[in-house]
């Protein structure tokens, strides 16, 4: 089995399909960052629609347990998640700065998180990156919030961008690592 696997992660189609990945991922988060707004509407826009359709599930999933003790409380979220997913959805600057804000919390929670760990490690090799990393985001995050409502039309998509080029570079050294995996072993 391991033979099989490791057979199909050195093919070529295989490297070249997570290079490509990874091509398109640099390309699409470059675009991100240039065009942060848009992708900040974008990614709003999205999660709404995701909303939507999770209302829609629940509200039709209330009906069908009509029964259940629970159909108010369930037809009342299902009927919340339709109502945020609309306004997310149909008003493109409605919520970004609520976004943002999560987005801000996120990063300064995630930061405090890693310089506790970075604490923990102390002394062993790497606590100092750890301990860095979470000063960034809680920098990142005090930055953010304090400087709304500005920030919200840049903060979403800058990271959503990030994050894409970070993934594009990933899955671009897979892609490579594979394709010289696969050279060696022809």
């Amino acid at each position: 089995m391991d033979n099989i696997q490791n057979e199909s992660a050195t093919d070529g189609r295989f490297a070249k399909g997570l290079t490509w990945l990874g091509i398109a991922l640099i390309v699409f988060g470059v675009l991100a960052v240039i065009f942060p707004l848009a992708t900040t509407i974008a990614a709003k826009v999205f999660i709404g629609w995701l909303f939507i359709v999770a209302g829609g599930f629940q509200i039709w999933q209330s009906f069908s347990t009509r029964e259940w003790g629970g159909f108010l409380w369930n037809l009342l979220i299902g009927l919340l998640y339709l109502v945020v997913g609309c306004w997310l959805a149909f008003d493109p600057f409605s919520g970004i700065i609520g976004l943002t804000v999560l987005l801000a919390i996120t990063f300064i929670a995630q930061g405090i998180m890693e310089a506790v760990m970075a604490n923990n490690l102390r002394p062993k090799t790497g606590w100092g990156w750890m301990m860095f990393s979470g000063l960034i985001g809680i920098l990142a995050g005090v930055l953010i919030i304090s400087g709304l409502p500005s920030t919200a039309v840049w903060a979403v998509g800058l990271m959503v961008g990030v994050n894409m080029i970070s993934s594009g570079f990933a899955f671009f050294t897979l892609g490579s690592a594979a394709k010289a995996l696969g050279e060696k072993s022809s």
